[in-house]
Formats: structure tokens, C-alpha cells, sequence
């Protein structure tokens, strides 16, 4: 194939940024200088690429204008919600356009009755969060990047989160999907009911599919009753079995009490306790850490409730040590702990971040072999592990001080070649992306891979949307 003259290439981009000036407007189109940096990159380790023009819509109809003039091109587009991503499935590519929903944002509509909520799609969770509290419900969809993730980015990616034990990925939490397809075409399928089986649900093609079947530009979220009260305890216990126990004993003792289960390894705990402004209340020394909150509908009752079932674990033998919430800001404290992993950039220095699934009881196992091996192939290497233990998600912070570049592919071969052993998965909240594509063959079959690129040509034959992420 004959590649294009530059000259060509640039009569080809100028004609391109025109025909959409003229269709969304010149505020919508941003080129040269007025084009942000900050959507050159999402938060993976991958860098910047300039897009030949960010494009930000305010409405639905914009966006698929905005589709079918690309695709008349023949010009990529990479969907855009908050860039907090950590595979690249939003960095840009070089060639393309880069579509930011940042400026679709706002609730539409709450209807108390159906217990459901119509959003825009670039609104970031914590508005969301936050006007459903204002209502008297709940969105439990919770992450640390609250404030800057995008509610349409969570459904493109289906984001986990701390909650997951109790309330399900964000799917669980979608009733119905607005989405712009690769022609342009619009699916309006913005459904308030939980019971609807009028032929296949569509919504569940787009969401986790990261942007490469259609653009999400509303959702219908399903909102759920408000606790009355939330408790939380940090455990230290003396070895992994007893973390199973007390994964165990939570499930038995608290029921849909149980709201998270979070398992942080001592290397964590000992990093975090060093960062300035973070109190870790129980010490160093512990074979693990847990943080187990509980969300009930009466205080009187559920609180003490708690607090009893925690004394009888101590009593049982599974606990070394224990702390228990008093108040909303004890709470807060502790998950404080948990999320004190935001700030790893600052004191680790440069390194690898992983988001991997394991079944329960195969993870310490995992760990010490994923650190004797990275040890053996990376001396100096070092290893953080925290994650949603109760619903199977491993978090992994690894590299070796000092380099630059990390050594990412040794990490990577490392860290998913034992996933594969132990019959995890890749990927448990945070997709594929660009980082993870080369690794999706040690945990989905040909046959799975080979169905997934048939969904691609079928939606987008021309390689419109987001093309090279996932498959």
C-alpha cells in the first residue's frame, strides 16, 4: 500500500476538522494549541499520543454527527470519559480523533417510584453518587477515582469497586444504554425496568466492551435504598487461612450486611503507615490486614449487631488484633487506609500497576510465588498486594527502584504468566486496553477471542471505534 503524501495527509486532516467544525461548532472542535494535553494520555504507563483534534460534544445527536463525518474520512475515533484508565483504552492513537464526553454531563432525571436515575454519560461518579444521596438512595458504585472517573467510562470499562461483594460490578447497577454506533446510527434503549426480556438485552454489548462497539452517551441507573447505618472494622490476623475464615464468618454471620472485604499484605501496610498524613491503627507484624464494612437498615439494631459478631471472631481465634469504628469518620479513616494507594505515584516512584482475579483461596499462594519469582528475575524488585479479596480482585503494585524505563515486560511476564497457573484472570475491573491485549490469550480461549472479533466486524467493520484495544 502506497502511503499518503504529507501533503496529501494534510489537505485530507483540514478538510476532516472543517466538516466537523461546521456540524458541532468551533468550540467543540479543538486542534493545535487550543487542543488539551491532558487527552493525549489516560493513566496508564503507555504516554501521550496527540489526536488530530479532541472533539467534545454536548449532546447525543452531536456525537453521532461526529461518527458519521469520521467514518465519511475514514478517520479512527477513541471514545474519552475521565482518562482515570489504566490499560490505555483511552489514549488516543496516532491518526485519530479523540471524543470527550467531558462536557455531557448532569442528571437528567430521578424517578423514585422505578428507583432509577438518567444520566449523561461524562458525569463523574461522585456527582452521581451524591445527587442519589441527595434523594434518599444509593449508587454503590465506589472507587477511589470518584471524583474524576466518568459514570460512562465505569460502563465502558465495567468498573468493580469496593462494593462489589454486595451490589455486583457496575452492570448489576445499568437498566438501560443510549449508545452511538460506528456509522452513527443511535440505540436508544434507555429502559427503567428491572423485568424486561422483550428479545436480547443490547445494553450488555457495550457495557465492558471499552469503547469498541459504540460510544455510551446516557444511562438508566438502577439506584438502590439508602443504609441507615455503616460499620467498619480493621482486623490483623495471623495467617491467610484465617482470612478465609473470616471471609467465611462474614458471609454467614453478616449476610447482605456486608457491604466489602478488603485484604491488604504486609508490605502494604508497612508502605502506607510510612506515608506522611495516613494513621494506620494496628501494627506492623500481622500476616495480613482486613477491612470488612457492614451497611444495615436500623442502627440500634445492626451496629451492636456487628460489633457482637466481631467479638465472637476474636473469640474463635481468628483475629490477632481489631479496631472498631465509632463514628462516620472512624469509617472514613479506614477506608482512608485502603485508598492511600492513590498516592503510590508519589512515594514508590515510577511503577507497574496490576489488576488481576484469582479464585480466594489460591491468593496467598499467589503471592508468595509472584514475589519469589519476581525477586528471582528482578533482584531488588519490590511488590505491593491490597485488593477486593471478597470478590476475588488482587491489586499488585510492582517495579524496581530506580529504572527508568521498568522493566514492564519481565514485571508482565511474571505477573500473567502466573495467572495463568493458577487460574485467574488478567483483568477482574479495569479491561483490556492496549497493556493487556498481548495477554488476553492466557485466559480466554481462541474460540472465546475468535467470537469477540466477529461482535467487532459486525459492529464496526470499518475499525471505526477505538480499533487495536481489546482484540
Amino acid at each position: 500500500m502506497t502511503a499518503m503524501p504529507d501533503a496529501s495527509r494534510s489537505e485530507a486532516a483540514t478538510a476532516l476538522v472543517a466538516a466537523l467544525v461546521a456540524a458541532l461548532g468551533d468550540k467543540a472542535v479543538l486542534t493545535g494549541a487550543e487542543r488539551p494535553a491532558r487527552n493525549d494520555a489516560d493513566w496508564s504507563t503507555l504516554g501521550p499520543q496527540a489526536p488530530l483534534a479532541v472533539l467534545r460534544p454536548t449532546t447525543t445527536e452531536a456525537v453521532a454527527a461526529a461518527m458519521r463525518i469520521c467514518a465519511a474520512h475514514g478517520v479512527p475515533v477513541v471514545p474519552q470519559g475521565g482518562l482515570t484508565g489504566l490499560c490505555g483504552g483511552a489514549r488516543p492513537l496516532a491518526g485519530s480523533v479523540a471524543l470527550s464526553l467531558e462536557r455531557m454531563t448532569g442528571i437528567e432525571a430521578i424517578d423514585p417510584a422505578s428507583a432509577s436515575m438518567t444520566v449523561r454519560a461524562g458525569t463523574p461518579l461522585q456527582v452521581v453518587q451524591e445527587a442519589a444521596d441527595a434523594a434518599g438512595f444509593l449508587i454503590p458504585l465506589d472507587l477511589g477515582a470518584r471524583g474524576s472517573c466518568a459514570i460512562g467510562g465505569n460502563a465502558s470499562t465495567n468498573a468493580g469497586g469496593n462494593r462489589v461483594i454486595r451490589y455486583g460490578m457496575t452492570r448489576e447497577m445499568i437498566l438501560g444504554l443510549e449508545v452511538v454506533l460506528a456509522d452513527g446510527s443511535v440505540i436508544t434503549g434507555l429502559n427503567r425496568m428491572i423485568k424486561n426480556n422483550a428479545g436480547y438485552d443490547l445494553k450488555h454489548l457495550f457495557i465492558g466492551s471499552e469503547g469498541t462497539l459504540g460510544i455510551i452517551t446516557r444511562l438508566v441507573l438502577r439506584l438502590f435504598p439508602k443504609p441507615a447505618c455503616t460499620v467498619a472494622a480493621l482486623c490483623a490476623l495471623p495467617d491467610y487461612a484465617s482470612v478465609v475464615g473470616l471471609l467465611a464468618a462474614s458471609r454467614r454471620g453478616l449476610g447482605p450486611m456486608l457491604s466489602a472485604f478488603e485484604v491488604m499484605w504486609p508490605d502494604y501496610w508497612e508502605t502506607v503507615g510510612a506515608m506522611p498524613g495516613v494513621r494506620v491503627p494496628l501494627p506492623q507484624g500481622h500476616a495480613a490486614y482486613c477491612l470488612i464494612e457492614a451497611q444495615g437498615t436500623d442502627e440500634t439494631f445492626d451496629a451492636p449487631r456487628f460489633e457482637a459478631w466481631l467479638e465472637a471472631q476474636a473469640e474463635a481465634g481468628l483475629l490477632a488484633d481489631a479496631v472498631l469504628s465509632r463514628s462516620v469518620a472512624d469509617v472514613k479513616a479506614f477506608w482512608g487506609v485502603r485508598d492511600a494507594c492513590s498516592e503510590f505515584p508519589q512515594v514508590l516512584g515510577p511503577h507497574e500497576s496490576f489488576d488481576i482475579g484469582l479464585p480466594v483461596a489460591a491468593m496467598d499462594d499467589y503471592v508468595r510465588a509472584c514475589k519469589a519469582a519476581l525477586a528471582e528475575r528482578l533482584p531488588g524488585a519490590f511488590a505491593l498486594f491490597y485488593g477486593h479479596i471478597g470478590d476475588g480482585n488482587l491489586h499488585i503494585v510492582a517495579g524496581l527502584k530506580g529504572a527508568r524505563p521498568q522493566p514492564k515486560d519481565v514485571i508482565q511476564e511474571v505477573i500473567y504468566g502466573l495467572v495463568r497457573e493458577f487460574g485467574g484472570t488478567i483483568s477482574a475491573e479495569h479491561g483490556i486496553g492496549l497493556t493487556k491485549k498481548p495477554w488476553l490469550g492466557h485466559v480466554r480461549s481462541e474460540a472465546e477471542i475468535a467470537l469477540m472479533r466477529r461482535l467487532k466486524a459486525a459492529l464496526d467493520p470499518d475499525g471505526m471505534l477505538n480499533p487495536g484495544k481489546v482484540v
